[in-house]
């Protein structure tokens, strides 16, 4: 299964709980944090949440 690289890049400050709970959930802790995850229907349906706020790379 291929890997995901995600890296967070915007601010959640003035955004709702939910997507400050995402990010934190995605393992990232300050911006410009990069994580790599497998790439599944769960880790795609949070970043497709949250995906102004992070950048996506196939790792």
């Amino acid at each position: 299964m291929a890997e995901i690289r995600i890296t967070w890049t915007r601010s959640t400050i003035g955004r709702p709980q939910n997507q400050r709970r995402i990010i934190e959930s995605l393992g990232l802790h300050r911006l410009n944090h990069s994580v790599v995850h497998q790439d599944s229907p769960t880790i795609r349906g949070m970043v497709n949440k949250v995906s102004h706020l992070v950048k996506v790379e196939i790792a």
